[in-house]
């Protein structure tokens, strides 16, 4: 019996929430999130990627690593077929839109190592294999976008506003920003247990 699409999209969202209740991706999330506008670029850039790359995944998974019993190498295949529709996508964009190409910058190569992405694809696997059908696999993957592109928009958002408050001489930078993202994972894991995905 298959879960509803729906109900894995918002629990990946908001429960299971990939950052803040996984705690993957955390290196661009505390990196990128000084500005919303570069908060927004890289957000927007996971999200398309990992709702991509988490059908891509399951694919691969379904109808070459299990048909000839290959499961042992879905670490590599997966991060072979991430880099690969990564880089694929940076070529199209740079041929299709320099503008878009040069105002994402850093964003595609940095999604490539992000290991969100990569988590996404074995939590997927690793759950009941009868749950996931390809639709609940892209919306676990766009649930998980949207929850990161969420908790990185949120961040950027209290970080531009912290400029203008005092804050301890002790806690400035890095200490207050792992305060806040302690506050923010603990919000979204107080929702625990109202949506699962099991």
């Amino acid at each position: 019996m298959h879960t509803n699409a729906l109900v894995i999209l918002l629990a990946a969202i908001f429960t299971e929430n990939i950052l803040l209740a996984r705690f993957l991706g955390m290196c661009s999330f505390l990196a990128v999130s000084r500005q919303i506008k570069s908060a927004m670029g890289l957000g927007l850039a996971v999200t398309f990627v990992l709702s991509c790359t988490s059908v891509l995944n399951w694919l691969v998974y379904r109808y070459l690593l299990v048909p000839f019993g290959m499961e042992y190498l879905r670490f590599i295949a997966f991060i072979i077929a991430i880099a690969a529709f990564v880089q694929f996508i940076e070529i199209v964009i740079e041929r299709v839109s320099p503008v878009l190409y040069y105002s994402l910058g850093i964003f595609l190569p940095l999604i490539t190592v992000n290991c969100a992405i990569l988590g996404v694809a074995l939590f997927m696997i690793n759950r009941d294999a009868t749950l996931y059908n390809l639709l609940n696999a892209f919306a676990y993957g766009t649930g998980s976008g949207i929850g990161w592109l969420m908790a990185i928009l949120s961040m950027a958002g209290i970080r531009e506003k912290m400029k203008r408050a005092r804050v301890p001489r002790g806690l400035e930078g890095p200490g207050i920003t792992l305060i806040i993202a302690g506050i923010m994972a603990l919000a979204f894991i107080g929702l625990t247990g109202v949506l699962t995905i099991r």
